[in-house]
């Protein structure tokens, strides 16, 4: 710990000094100018050692650069704007005081200094120095687990799919590190595969968290129950595990998976609550995937009714979250373009999906997650038979 004093005035200098080393406060610097104590702190080093300075005690009237403007170029550097300054000061202007404060002082004392006070004042403010230290210590380690909550996160999400028969391109963009949206899908063999995504009731860390864990239960489901109403129903068991009646609210989410098989030619879905999903049959005919159950997590037990879908040469199924639709005042006309996308022939390599429907500047400070994926899938060719 460190207190740096300055002062142009030496003999104040050694009157601090004297007080302060009584007090046990051994690690004092004395400076005799503004000049001093911006070389002290490397105001002019772009790489400086970092600052051990706990509390400036800086007089206001001094030749050159007073207090008050020493004060204001601290504030501006990020590393130092935490370090506490009390302004000692033999002005009685009120003006001059509210201005020594307002440029960032915590506090002041005046001359003939009262060591009583000077001490008392000394402890606030190195007190709420290493309260906000804490504080700052607390936000990094949050900042790094949210950090490494996030990469788990992302590790969790499928890349996007090209086979000969089914392409899946996505587009993932959480409001905050961590996101209440969540994808999967899986291929049970060559013709078959399961596809699900789910939006998680609000967003954030919380969210983040439930869906994180019904992502651990969900591709077990999946993988072994494969059936859309066997999956979601599975899915439902686990979410209502988490019911808590001391809770204010219970979590819930709302989701689509479907199972599209290209030797069958056909699509298996459950749309449990989620916003229709658009398809396109064959380039022309164009249905939604509409609900078939109520959310997940709503109730204990749930009615599931699947629904199927058949093809002859391929379909395309357009998915999205709700932050998809609600990151425009105007839902219909997001809407509504999401439906013409959807009937549009769509080429292979898309890599961005949502910069198809929403401008890059427009995804700034978005205030809910945003998920679309974009599946396309072609009927398997049948071996001629000889």
């Amino acid at each position: 710990m460190s207190i740096l004093m300055v002062d142009d005035n030496s003999v104040n200098l050694y009157v601090i000094e004297k007080i302060l080393k009584g007090a046990g406060y051994e690690n004092t610097v004395s400076l005799s100018s503004a000049s001093q104590l911006f070389d002290y702190l490397e105001m002019g080093n772009p790489q400086p050692k970092k600052s051990d300075v706990d509390l400036i005690l800086l007089d206001i009237m001094m030749p050159e650069i007073d207090g008050i403007e020493a004060c204001r170029r601290i504030q501006e550097i990020e590393r130092l704007k935490d370090i506490p300054i009390i302004f000692i000061t033999a002005l009685e202007d009120t003006n001059k005081l509210a201005e020594a404060l307002d440029v960032g002082g915590m506090d002041y004392i005046t001359k003939p200094i009262n060591k009583v006070e000077l001490l008392a004042r000394i402890r606030v403010a190195l007190r709420l120095k290493y309260e906000k230290d804490w504080h700052i210590e607390q936000e990094k380690k949050i900042r790094d687990e949210l950090d490494l909550a996030m990469q788990v996160q992302r590790s969790l999400l499928n890349p996007p799919l090209q086979q000969e028969n089914i392409q899946i391109n996505v587009s993932h963009l959480p409001s905050f590190k961590l996101a209440g949206d969540m994808y999967y899908w899986h291929r049970f063999n060559e013709h078959r595969y399961g596809v699900i995504l789910l939006d998680m009731m609000g967003h954030g860390i919380s969210s983040s968290l439930v869906c994180m864990y019904i992502s651990s239960v969900m591709r077990d489901a999946i993988k072994m129950l494969e059936d859309p109403e066997l999956v979601i129903k599975e899915l439902n068991r686990y979410m209502a595990l988490l019911y808590n009646q001391k809770n204010f609210y219970n979590y819930y989410f709302t989701c689509i998976y479907l199972v599209i098989d290209t030797k069958s030619k056909t699509v298996e879905y459950v749309n449990a609550g989620h916003p229709p999903g658009f398809v396109l049959i064959d380039g022309a005919e164009q249905c939604l995937l509409e609900r078939g159950s109520c959310a997940v997590g709503f109730f204990d037990q749930m009615e599931v009714e699947k629904s199927t879908i058949h093809f002859e040469k391929d379909i395309q199924l357009l998915l999205f979250t709700d932050g998809v639709i609600e990151a425009n005042k105007d839902e219909n006309l997001l809407l509504d373009k999401l439906q013409f996308i959807a009937t549009q022939k769509w080429n292979q390599t898309i890599t961005s999906p949502i910069h198809m429907v929403i401008p890059e500047e427009e995804l700034v400070n978005q205030q809910d997650d945003m998920c679309i994926l974009m599946i396309q899938a072609t009927a398997s060719k049948v071996p001629s038979v000889i």
